[in-house]
C-alpha cells in the first residue's frame, strides 16, 4: 500500500478514538474558591483527556471553564444530603402551608405517636406538678411548723415509687394485667371496708376515707378503687364480648353495675362525693365502650343523677358548694371564700404570671393551695401561658388514650384504655372546672399534678397501662424493634455498600 494511503487511513481512525465514550474514573472537584483551585467535578473528568484537536464532549467544556479567567465552576445547587439548597428554586409560598400540613399529618399518623404522647405528656405533667407542689406548699408547711420542703419530699418519694409502678405496668403483658384485676378488686374492697371501722379509719376535712400507715404516711383506698374497677370491668366485658353476651342488657349490667354500686356505697359512707363522681364517670365510660343502648345508658344516668341530687340536697356543705358556681362574692358567711380566691389567683396571674414562688394567694388566703386548688396557684405564678400548657398536656394525654383504645382489636385493651382515659380526663375536668368557677368544688386532686401520694400512685400505674397498650400495637412493635441497637446495626450493615478503597 502506498505511504499516502496509510497516513490517510491513520488520520481517519484517530477522531473515532477521541469520540469514544468517556467513563468517569475518580471524583474530584474543579473550580476556583478564593483564588485557589479546588479539584475537578465528579462527572467532569474523563478517563483519557484528549490531547489532540478534535470534537470534545459538551460537559467537558463546561467543566474545564476558563481557569485562567478566575471563574468558578457552576454546579447544580445541591446540599450535603443531595437535596436542594435553601436558597435555590424554593416552592411557591402558596404551597408551603400545604406541604407543612402534609408533613405534620404524616408525623401524626406514625405508629409510635400515641406511645410518645402518653409517655411525654405524663412525665411533663408530673415534673411540672412537683415544681408547683414545692412552690404552693412552702407557706402551708411553715404554718404547720414543718420544714418548707416537707410536702415536696413526700410527693417526690411518691413520684419515684409511681415511676417504678409505671415502668412495671408498661412491661407487663396483657394477660398479667387481666390476672391482676380480681385480686386488686378484692383487696380494694377490703381496705375500703376497713376505713369504716372506728379506730382504723381516719377523717380528713370531714371525709372518713383514710388509713394511717405509720408516721407521716397515710393511704386513701378509694383512689385504688378507680383502678380496680377499670381492670376488673374491662376483663369482665371482654370475656362477655368473646362469648357474644353483650347484646343482652342483663349481661351488660350484671355484675358490673352492682359491683360499681358497692364501691360507690363504701365511698359515700365516708362522705367523699368527689371520688364517687369520678367512679360514676368511669362506670358510664365502660358502658359506653361496651355499646350500651341509649335507653339503658339514659336509665342508669338518670338513676345516678337522682341519687346524686338527693345526696347533695340533704347536705348543707354540698349545697353551699353548688351555690358557689360562678360566684364573685364571698357570701354572707364566707361560704364561697375558696371559690372566689381561686378566681383572684387566676386573674392576678396575667399573661405570664408573677413568677415561681411569687404567689400571694398561698399566704393563707387560698385554702388547700397544693391539693385541690394547685391549678389556681399555677395560673397566678405561670400566667395564662402556664395554664394553657397544662391544658394542652392533658389534651394530648386524652387524645393518645382515645387513639390507643380506637386502634386496637383486643377488647380488653379497648375497655381498659378507654376507662383510664375517662378517669384522667373526667377528674381533670372536674378539678379545673371547680377552680374556674364552672363546676362545684368536688375536692378531687388534679391527676399527676396535685399533692397526694395515694392519688399519684394508681394514676401512674394507669399511665403505665396506656404505655403497655400502645406498645402492643403491631405497627408500634415493628417500629420499636427497628430502634433496638442490634437490629439497627444489622440493618445498616445490609443497606450500606462497601466503597472502593480509593474513595473517601
Amino acid at each position: 500500500m502506498p505511504a499516502d494511503d496509510t497516513a490517510a487511513a491513520r488520520s481517519e481512525a484517530r477522531p473515532k478514538q477521541r469520540t469514544a465514550e468517556i467513563q468517569p474514573r475518580r471524583r474530584f472537584r474543579f473550580g476556583v474558591r478564593g483564588g485557589a483551585p479546588i479539584g475537578l467535578g465528579p462527572a467532569f473528568l474523563p478517563t483519557t483527556v484528549p490531547a489532540l484537536a478534535g470534537p470534545a464532549p459538551a460537559h467537558a467544556g463546561l467543566a474545564l471553564r476558563s481557569r485562567a479567567a478566575g471563574g468558578a465552576v457552576r454546579r447544580p445547587p445541591v446540599g450535603r444530603g443531595g437535596g436542594r439548597r435553601p436558597g435555590a428554586s424554593r416552592p411557591p409560598r402558596s404551597r408551603r402551608p400545604r406541604r407543612l400540613y402534609e408533613q405534620a399529618q404524616r408525623a401524626w399518623d406514625r405508629p409510635l405517636t400515641a406511645y410518645y404522647l402518653v409517655l411525654g405528656s405524663s412525665l411533663l405533667i408530673t415534673v411540672l406538678g412537683l415544681v408547683m407542689v414545692y412552690s404552693a406548699s412552702m407557706i402551708k408547711a411553715l404554718e404547720l411548723s414543718l420544714p418548707a420542703s416537707y410536702f415536696f419530699r413526700k410527693q417526690f418519694i411518691a413520684a419515684v415509687l409511681g415511676t417504678c409502678l409505671l415502668l412495671i405496668a408498661s412491661r407487663m403483658p396483657v394477660k398479667l394485667h387481666r390476672a391482676l384485676s380480681y385480686p386488686l378488686l378484692m383487696g380494694t374492697v377490703f381496705l375500703m371496708a376497713l376505713v369504716q371501722i372506728p379506730g382504723i379509719g381516719h377523717a380528713v376535712n370531714g371525709n372518713q376515707n383514710w388509713i394511717y400507715l405509720g408516721g407521716p404516711f397515710q393511704l386513701q383506698p378509694s383512689e385504688f378503687g378507680k383502678l380496680a374497677l377499670i381492670l376488673w370491668g374491662a376483663d369482665l366485658l371482654a370475656r362477655k364480648q368473646d362469648k357474644r353476651l353483650l347484646t343482652q342488657w342483663k349481661h351488660m349490667l350484671v355484675p358490673l353495675v352492682p359491683v360499681a354500686f358497692l364501691l360507690l356505697g363504701l365511698i359515700m359512707l365516708g362522705g367523699d362525693m368527689g371520688t364517687a363522681i369520678i367512679l360514676t364517670a368511669i362506670l358510664f365510660g365502660l358502658l359506653w365502650l361496651a355499646g350500651a343502648p341509649t335507653r339503658l345508658f339514659a336509665g342508669v344516668l338518670g338513676i345516678a343523677g337522682f341519687v346524686g341530687f338527693v345526696l347533695i340536697k340533704t347536705n348543707e356543705n354540698r349545697m353551699s358548694r353548688l351555690s358557689c358556681i360562678g360566684a364573685i362574692d364571698l357570701g354572707p358567711q364566707g361560704e364561697c371564700w375558696q371559690a372566689v380566691h381561686g378566681i383572684y389567683a387566676l386573674a392576678s396571674g396575667g399573661w405570664f404570671g408573677s413568677g415561681l414562688g411569687a404567689s400571694v394567694e398561698k399566704w393563707g388566703q387560698l385554702p388547700e393551695p397544693h391539693t385541690d386548688f394547685i391549678f389556681a396557684i399555677a395560673g397566678e405564678e405561670l400566667g395564662l401561658a402556664g395554664t394553657l400548657s397544662v391544658l394542652a398536656l392533658f389534651a394530648a394525654l386524652g387524645y393518645a388514650g382515645i387513639r390507643v383504645a380506637g386502634r386496637t382489636e383486643d377488647p380488653f385493651v379497648r375497655y381498659a384504655a378507654g376507662g383510664v382515659t375517662t378517669w384522667i380526663t373526667a377528674q381533670a375536668v372536674v378539678n379545673i372546672g371547680a377552680v374556674l368557677g364552672l363546676l362545684p368544688i368536688a375536692g378531687v386532686p388534679l391527676p399527676l399534678f396535685s399533692y397526694g401520694g395515694s392519688a399519684l400512685l394508681p394514676t401512674m400505674f394507669a399511665v403505665g397501662l396506656l404505655i403497655a397498650f400502645a406498645r402492643e400495637d403491631p405497627a408500634a412493635k415493628a417500629a420499636l424493634a427497628m430502634r433496638r441497637p442490634g437490629v439497627r446495626w444489622k440493618t445498616m450493615r445490609r443497606r450500606v455498600k462497601k466503597r472502593p478503597s480509593g474513595e473517601r
